[in-house]
């Protein structure tokens, strides 16, 4: 089969790009600037964006990965949404004049309930990811979004967001959110679903891809720290301040700002899957919420030294 898989150079891309590649198929891969890209797939170069490159890198290909996402500040250009949306309907539209039978999609966790009233309306971030799903399943019918909360590998920007401030911070300050709760996945197992997703018979789908553990925000951090065999006591703050908050965790984390408060303004509210069929429909079995962080930082200690172990 010939897949095309954008944002290749992505933590997502890079972990599937071999394994589709072992598997047989011919995998094409997408990139602003094709140069950057190393290893044995085909580099094509392309701006979903600007639609530059599309019909050219679409030509042929059977299934195609969308996993294009960016919350950081673009200069003299329309904010994040914006950008999200226009890139999709320019990935659609070409993908539906190539004939591409399947989109497969990496979105966000959505609130199970949200349509409720009380249900506090969603972030930017999380509406730009269900307005990204709907377009793309819209122009694709056959196509299968995964919606997926925390994904815990060494190269997963919201995890390594995580242990850098608990490397850096001698007490962990835990906003009001930190009571919310959701399911962290394994990188390698939303891996496996991507992969099993573009030849599963489950076309026209979206499905919740949650881990096995249900747990609080500052569960989630305190677990990390205690992985991390550091002594971190938290302080529980009455309020959530996002825009401050997340400034000062970008600075000390070393992260761009506005990732951290599209990220941050989505933890407002439970993020639970509405069901677990993804992991047995498509023939993954899930590493608990401790294994994750074990391998992630594992990884990650091959690469770069961890300052707090």
């Amino acid at each position: 089969m010939r897949i095309l898989v954008t944002g290749a150079s992505g933590f997502a891309g890079a972990l599937i790009v071999p394994r589709l590649m072992a598997e047989g198929h011919t995998v094409r891969a997408l990139a602003r600037n094709a140069g950057a890209l190393s290893g044995p797939a085909e580099a094509v170069g392309g701006d979903a964006l600007t639609g530059s490159g599309l019909q050219r890198a679409l030509d042929g290909v059977e299934v195609a990965y969308y996993l294009i996402h960016s919350m950081e500040r673009a200069p003299q250009q329309a904010r994040f949404d914006e950008r999200e949306r226009v890139a999709a309907e320019n990935f659609a539209d070409a993908a539906s004049r190539a004939g591409v039978a399947r989109i497969v999609y990496l979105g966000g966790m959505l609130p199970a309930n949200s349509t409720a009233a009380a249900q506090p309306p969603l972030s930017r971030h999380l509406a730009s990811r269900a307005q990204v799903e709907r377009i793309l399943l819209a122009a694709v019918p056959d196509s299968v979004a995964l919606r997926a909360s925390i994904v815990i590998g060494a190269r997963s920007r919201s995890f390594r967001l995580l242990v850098h401030l608990v490397e850096r911070l001698p007490v962990l300050p835990l906003p009001a959110w930190r009571r919310f709760r959701t399911q962290p996945i394994d990188a390698r197992d939303i891996a496996e679903m991507l992969i099993a997703a573009a030849t599963a018979p489950l076309g026209g789908r979206s499905l919740d891809a949650p881990g096995p553990d249900v747990l609080s925000y500052g569960e989630i951090v305190r677990r990390i720290a205690e992985l991390m065999l550091v002594g971190r006591p938290a302080l529980g703050l009455g309020l959530s301040a996002t825009p401050l908050t997340a400034r000062v965790a970008a600075a000390i984390a070393g992260e761009d700002p506005a990732l951290v408060i599209g990220l941050m303004a989505s933890l407002q509210m439970d993020l639970l899957a509405r069901d677990h069929a993804a992991a047995e429909l498509l023939g993954v079995a899930l590493h608990s919420f401790d294994a994750a962080v074990e391998h992630a930082l594992g990884e990650w200690e091959q690469a770069e030294p961890l300052a707090a172990r």
